[in-house]
């Protein structure tokens, strides 16, 4: 199990109700194991961070990037993220908001390769 910063799961608890349109959209399809039965979970703290999506037996965490991402404070707070992931054995594949609504099919297919 990977700890995580204990100040964070009421955060994550929000996160979770205050679901993106994006997020929704891929959460339906990648939940209840639907991708060769490999469960995900939404919005899970490890460490100091909340990634948007995690699966435990692939090692692999999901990002999904709004406009926030793009700005220079973004950039650098999703580095450390994505630094701290990977130095912790966790691979880390990111999306932008507008592939998943406009190349959903690509978006699933890439995480299938990486299960």
């Amino acid at each position: 199990m990977l700890s995580y910063n204990k100040t964070l799961k009421e955060y994550s608890r929000r996160l979770r109700k205050e679901i993106t349109d994006a997020e929704r959209a891929l959460w339906s399809i990648i939940r209840v194991k639907q991708l060769k039965g490999y469960q995900f979970y939404r919005q899970k703290p490890i460490g100091n961070f909340i990634v948007d999506f995690y699966c435990p037996k692939a090692n692999l965490v999901l990002e999904l990037d709004g406009g926030q991402h793009y700005t220079e404070d973004g950039m650098i707070k999703d580095r450390l993220r994505d630094d701290f992931m990977r130095s912790i054995g966790l691979r880390v594949l990111k999306f932008s908001d507008r592939e998943v609504f406009e190349n959903i099919e690509g978006v699933i297919e890439k995480i299938w390769e990486n299960l």
